[in-house]
Formats: C-alpha cells, structure tokens, sequence
C-alpha cells in the first residue's frame, strides 16, 4: 500500500446498538489525529450525521470533513456511491483517517469487499468518480479495522428476535443480521455494560468468543473506548476475516462435547446419507432455542445433484444452494477436482462420492445429545436407503440458478444473497415448512 494511504475503519451494529455515540466519543477524544467521518442511513434524511455535525467539532458544512450517504444502504445499492465518497474524500489526504458509520442494517463482509476490491466486483461498475477523474477509487486508502458494536443489555433478545429488518428489497432478521456482524470483524465493543451484571456480560462474551474468535473484545459504558483500539490498528485482513468465523473454526477444530464455562457450546453432526426430507422439515420447525448459531450443508433424499446449506441464527432459519456435489461431475473434471483437492479422496464414498452433512451447532446450555439425537432420525434408514426417494414429501425451496445479470430467484419463496458463501450465484430462502 502507499506510504501514503489513508486507514479507513468500518462501524457496524445493529440499530440502537450505540454506534454514533461512540462514534461522538471517538471524535472528542482524537487528540491530534484529524479524522474525516462517512456515515450511511437508509432514510432520506440522515438523523446519524446531524447527531455527529451536533455533538463534535466536525461540521456538516465542511465536505472534506463529514460525508453524508442517504436513501439505502452501502452494503449493497450505494456501494457505487459509498467508492465516490471515500476517493473523493482521500484524494487530497487532509486527515489522518477515515471512519465509516454503515447503517444499522448493513452488512460488514460485502461493505469490506468494496473497499478492497473496488469495482473490481462483477456486479459492480465503475464509480462515477473514476469515470470523471480516470482515478482509481481505493488508491488513497486502506482498509485497516473493521468494527461491530453490540447493544450488552439487548444481546439475548436481539439473537432470539424474529422481526425483521427491511434493507432496499431484502428483508434481514434480527439475529441473522447481529450474527453476520459479529462474525465478520476485528474489533467486538460490548457496549451498554452498565445495564448488565458481570454474570451475564461473561455469558455473552463466551458467546461472542465461540462466534468470532479472533475478534478483539472491549467492554464499554455510553460508547466510550479508547480510540486507539480502532484506528489504525492494522489488524484488517480479509482473508482472515471472512474464513474465520466461529462455524468455520469449529469445522476445524472441534471442540468437546463437555459442558464449558458459561454455558456455551458447539459440536459437528456429520453423516454420509440423506436427510428424510419429511423428518428433517419437521425438525426445522421445532429447532430448539437453546442453538443460537447453525451452519453448514446437508444432504437431501431427492436431490442428487445439489448440496443445500442450512444458516440458523436465533429464530432466523434458512436454506439456500450451495452448489452441485463434486460427484456430479463427468469424469475428466472430476479428475481435476481430485488432483486440486487431494483431501477428497479421504471422503469419496464408492457410491455416493462426495454427497454428506456436515452442520456445526453452536448454543447455550444447549442439550448436545438432544439436538444430535434429533438429527440423527432424519437421516434415512436402510430400508429407506433402498426406497424410492421421490415419493417423500419435499417441503424445501427450490433454487434456480440464473445466467449472469438475472435476478436470483427460487421457486416457492423470496431469496436473499449470501455474501459469505463461495458460490456466485447462492440464494437463500427463509422457511417455515410447517406453513
């Protein structure tokens, strides 16, 4: 990166979480850093920059300063518009770093892919700033700290919420949404501490620990940190950020069954046959509440050319496509994939070649010989192994999968975008299979 290049650090959490007090608070106690602050809302009228123009010395008035983007949210349809604020914003480094506040609904993952990769993203094209200027929209800048604040005294209620959050077309539940901030960030501020007792804050940071190990956690009371634990900690690596999740490290490296302190827990549930399609709907309708955070791929009696993948987050349950088994391949690029990824001969199975489970459950005081038990009864029977698997009943979403540039789309519910998952075209829908 240039000498010298601009620290950029991204502020999420979800709404009420307390980002723009802390925001304030990191303003007054700079010292002699001089900062330029980007704050996004999905209004017309962006409430959280008039607060920040009121309760600090930077001014509204003063472009160079404080940038306002309203009217959507910079996750997905102001990414063009958040790339020409930050180039025009760095491109005369007048200040030392820059903070972006992202609206409550954003989330962090794609926010950290614009300002990485630019337009360098298919579905991104080039900023009018870079067809004005023939400039290049990131060369002033860096991404150096991305940040969540989580609201201490709402924890629990927001990871067991099912209202849903509106964000341009796409609708987010609570807990889905606080998850993927958790998940994707370096710095956790557990804010609003002085709401909760020193009991319940060490639950919650197990929780947050088993969600996002690598994350560095502060306590706060009414947003107050130190600005030095988010700026210019050059602790933002993308890589490391997006494969380290908690569900990804526990694929890794599994953790015992045995109860831990506080309560919090997690295990893998692997299996090499299909879920009953009837029994495993069944199951997803009654998942137990004490499994805070589910996630992985599964096998479905029926559906032989296709890997499905389960998201749970609190109350949130969804299915999505997570792309076409290795075995569905014609033999010469089979051939490749063995020669790419010698792991997967260890997993091949004569039959079947790559088709399986495997689901990690991360919960609270959560019964690890319930939930295993129930998942275990999904998966088929000998003598089921040996039925005709179209005649069960299949109440999951089916998924289409479109040419470049169409809208994704399933055939019996509304989709979302997966920004974290591997495949181009993934979609989600969320179920309730008992409707």
């Amino acid at each position: 990166m240039s000498e010298h290049s601009i620290p950029v650090t991204v502020l999420s959490g979800t709404l009420g979480a307390g980002k723009t007090t802390m925001l304030n608070h990191v303003l007054r106690e700079a010292g002699e850093r001089d900062l330029a602050v980007l704050v996004n809302d999905m209004g017309s009228v962006n409430v959280d920059a008039d607060l920040v123009a009121e309760q600090s010395d930077i001014s509204a008035e003063e472009e160079e300063e404080l940038v306002e983007l309203s009217n959507g949210c910079i996750c997905c349809e102001l990414r063009g518009d958040l790339l020409d604020a930050v180039s025009r914003l760095t491109r005369e480094r007048e200040f030392d770093a820059l903070i972006v506040e992202s609206t409550g609904v954003a989330e962090p993952l794609p926010v950290a892919q614009t300002l990485t990769l630019g337009f360098d993203q298919t579905d991104l094209d080039p900023t009018e700033f870079y067809e004005e200027t023939g400039i290049e929209p990131l060369e002033g800048c860096h991404l150096d700290t991305t940040v969540t604040v989580v609201d201490a005294h709402q924890f629990r209620d927001a990871m067991e919420s099912t209202d849903v959050l509106e964000d341009g077309d796409t609708d987010k539940p609570l807990g889905d949404l606080l998850i993927e901030q958790i998940e994707f960030c370096d710095v956790l501020v557990l804010n609003k501490c002085d709401l909760v007792d020193e009991e319940a804050l060490e639950h919650i940071e197990e929780t947050l620990a088993v969600l996002q190990p690598r994350a560095t956690v502060v306590r706060a009371e009414h947003g107050r940190i130190d600005p030095e634990l988010i700026l210019e900690t050059g602790q933002f690596d993308f890589e490391a950020a997006s494969q380290s999740a908690g569900w990804k490290q526990e694929l890794r490296e599994p953790h015992a069954s045995a109860e831990e302190e506080h309560g919090v827990t997690s295990f893998v549930f692997e299996a090499r046959r299909p879920f009953h399609p009837e029994r495993f709907a069944d199951v997803l309708d009654s998942f137990p509440d004490a499994v805070v955070r589910a996630k992985g791929h599964f096998w479905l009696a029926g559906r032989e050319e296709e890997a499905l993948t389960l998201n749970v987050a609190g109350q949130s349950v969804r299915v999505g496509y997570g792309g076409d088994w290795f075995a569905t391949l014609p033999p010469e690029e089979l051939d490749e994939q063995f020669e790419a990824f010698p792991e997967l001969e260890e997993l091949w199975d004569e039959e079947w070649g790559d088709r399986g489970t495997q689901l990690v459950c991360i919960g609270v005081e959560m019964d690890h010989e319930e939930v295993r038990t129930a998942l275990e009864a999904c998966v088929l029977t000998d003598e089921e192994m040996a039925a005709d698997w179209e005649t069960y009943e299949d109440r999951f979403p089916t998924f289409e999968m479109l040419e470049e540039g169409d809208e994704d789309e399933t055939d019996s519910a509304e989709s979302e975008h997966d920004h974290g998952h591997d495949h181009d075209h993934t979609v989600e829908a969320e179920v309730g299979l008992g409707d």
